[in-house]
């Protein structure tokens, strides 16, 4: 354990906490959260340090983001090297190294037929650019009266007003805005999980709302493979096939929503490329920079920024749109991984995951457990308690945290066999 000067624990840590309580509001949360906040000091690699002395095994990766652990010496100094040079230019009329770099990493490696990069500064506003996108295209293309879209049961696409319409409108946490947000269409979700035997009546629903609404429908928008925060569900690829096919029959655009599973966590380095499909407008985020600065991105085809562009402009403007420090730590983190052997490192994790986790099946409690890529998910038979299982994983030295009937973990890619132990034996405990 690294002594209190190493770790820079600020004087009066308790009365920070005491703070915190009164005056920040945390996600999800009330004023004062119900939960205790956990006062962090730092970290590195795959450990979390707090200002008590406790030092956790981060089995999250920041909400999926730090990929490649904390405190990275390259990434580090990638930061240190922009900020010497340019902090934050703006994006109107300017343009910048970092940026021109880093979308042509992106197109260089996200699955063939995407030609442009718009750069925003979130995940789910990613996904407002790619609605603005789609409405303007089929605008472009002569159909402005498709303003709708169809999303899947079980998705999540972000907290933002067109991003939660898109979100599961029952199962979802955005119900106090039921009677505010947009409208849309929802298809069942994918009965058929990644791994199952096919069948292709597990396309019935969207390929019904498709014949019943494509004049009003300009985009369907899909988590590809991997149901996020919606549920953790892991589905066929041949299901992504097929809605591909519908969308080109129907005149409709595929949005795919890969801000989770962008850069490897499926097992793929694009969680398309199960399927081996190209979306019309793709959405990246989370570990874009290996979680050091907020950054998203909405790629899209040649064919769909030519429609537009031929109409007039893309009608969005972010202040903090590809900011420099941002873009440079971007293409610092793709190389990072490129030049490491992550495949192998994915799929070692899931080898373990599978092994490990497999303990759960045997508690009554536990509906299901399953593996994909670096991601593990136990689903429970009923919610689990956050705040009393929250407690649980700390004492156990390991950071996890659940949600609705869900354990799961999403841990950095440079996790150890040792320290990946360590958090799913807790997760076998707390759950057991």
């Amino acid at each position: 354990m690294p002594d209190d000067a190493q770790l820079n624990i600020p004087p009066g840590w308790d009365a920070l906490l005491q703070s915190d309580r009164s005056g920040v509001w945390h996600p999800y949360t009330t004023v004062p959260p119900q939960s205790p906040q956990l006062l962090v000091v730092s970290a590195n690699g795959v450990t979390i340090h707090l200002a008590d002395g406790k030092t956790l095994i981060d089995g999250m990766a920041s909400w999926w983001c730090a990929i490649h652990g904390y405190n990275h010496p390259v990434l580090n100094q990638a930061v240190v090297k922009q900020l010497a040079s340019t902090a934050h230019v703006m994006f109107g009329g300017l343009t910048h190294e970092p940026a021109i770099q880093l979308a042509e990493r992106l197109l260089a490696i996200t699955p063939a037929g995407l030609g442009v990069v718009f750069f925003c500064d979130s995940g789910s506003v990613s996904v407002e650019v790619a609605i603005k996108m789609a409405i303007q295209y089929q605008a472009a293309q002569g159909s402005p009266s498709r303003q709708k879209f169809v999303a899947l049961r079980g998705g999540y696409h972000g907290d933002t007003f067109g991003a939660m319409a898109l979100c599961d409108p029952v199962t979802g946490m955005h119900h106090h805005f039921k009677h505010v947000v947009a409208k849309h269409y929802f298809a069942e979700r994918p009965a058929i999980r990644f791994g199952g035997e096919w069948l292709d009546s597990d396309v019935d629903s969207i390929g019904d709302l498709l014949d019943r609404h494509s004049d009003e429908i300009a985009a369907v928008v899909l988590e590809p493979i991997v149901q996020g925060a919606g549920g953790m569900w892991f589905y066929h690829p041949e299901y992504l096939r097929s809605v591909r096919a519908l969308c080109d029959a129907h005149g409709v655009l595929l949005i795919a929503d890969e801000i989770a599973t962008g850069f490897g966590r499926s097992g793929k380095l694009f969680a398309c490329e199960h399927a081996d499909v190209t979306p019309d407008i793709l959405c990246l985020g989370k570990a874009l920079t290996g979680g050091y600065m907020t950054l998203a991105a909405t790629l899209a085809t040649d064919e769909v920024a030519n429609a537009i562009s031929g109409a007039g402009p893309l009608m969005h403007g972010p202040t903090f749109m590809a900011n420099p420090l941002a873009c440079a730590v971007a293409n610092a983190s793709i190389d990072l991984l490129l030049s490491s052997n992550w495949s192998a490192r994915v799929a070692a994790i899931e080898s373990q995951l599978n092994k490990e986790l497999e303990a759960c099946r045997g508690s009554d409690k536990v509906e299901d457990v399953r593996v994909l890529g670096a991601i593990g998910v136990v689903e429970l038979k009923a919610p689990i308690d956050l705040r009393t299982a929250t407690a649980q994983f700390v004492h156990r030295g390991v950071w996890v945290r659940p949600f609705g009937r869900l354990v799961y973990v999403m841990p950095p890619y440079v996790i150890g066999h040792d320290d990946l132990s360590r958090v799913t034996g807790a997760v076998v405990e707390v759950v057991s």
